[in-house]
């Protein structure tokens, strides 16, 4: 393709509901996830002719998951006195989760700090490997390996009986 924004809004369409799916996994709120994907692919887009001839598509791929988590952690730290906590999250038709067992790991997940809950949701609903999500938080894997060992804690502690529900994507 030579046409830079037809790639653009190719790459947007056919990433933007996996984003948007981990982005709420790390955020619990559905504006904010709507927010996160959105400002990521702004910024994509603002450097997308130097992004498409310097990448790959797995590439670009790791890139948005960089940029939104950089977002979402530097957002965090500004608005932890603004967070609006809802009753009930919004369904998600693709999800392979009943309702309710959602809602249950979605409460445990917004107990995490932040960095924690990026940890669990990179590691295990991004499949990502410890030296990945060390690199996309731009921490040691040592730092990762302990953040993952005390948050698969307390959620093991959250989720009582229903800690089945760790172990799915």
């Amino acid at each position: 393709m030579d046409d830079p924004d037809l790639e653009f809004e190719e790459f947007a369409s056919t990433r933007a509901r996996r984003l948007f799916h981990v982005a709420y996994m790390m955020c619990g709120d559905w504006h904010q996830a709507q927010d996160l994907v959105q400002t990521t692919l702004a910024k994509m887009y603002s450097v997308w002719g130097r992004l498409r001839r310097g990448q790959d598509e797995p590439g670009l791929d790791a890139y948005a998951r960089k940029v939104m988590l950089r977002y979402y952690l530097s957002h965090r730290r500004l608005r932890k006195s603004t967070e609006i906590v809802i009753a009930e999250p919004p369904d998600s038709p693709d999800s392979p989760l009943s309702p309710d067992l959602r809602v249950t790991l979605t409460a445990a997940l917004r107990l995490l700090p932040p960095r924690n809950r990026a940890v669990v949701v990179l590691r295990y609903l991004e499949d990502r490997s410890i030296e990945e999500v060390a690199d996309l938080l731009g921490m040691s894997t040592g730092s990762v390996k302990s953040l993952n060992t005390r948050s698969l804690a307390k959620l093991r502690g959250i989720l009582g009986g229903d800690r089945e529900l760790m172990f799915l994507s």
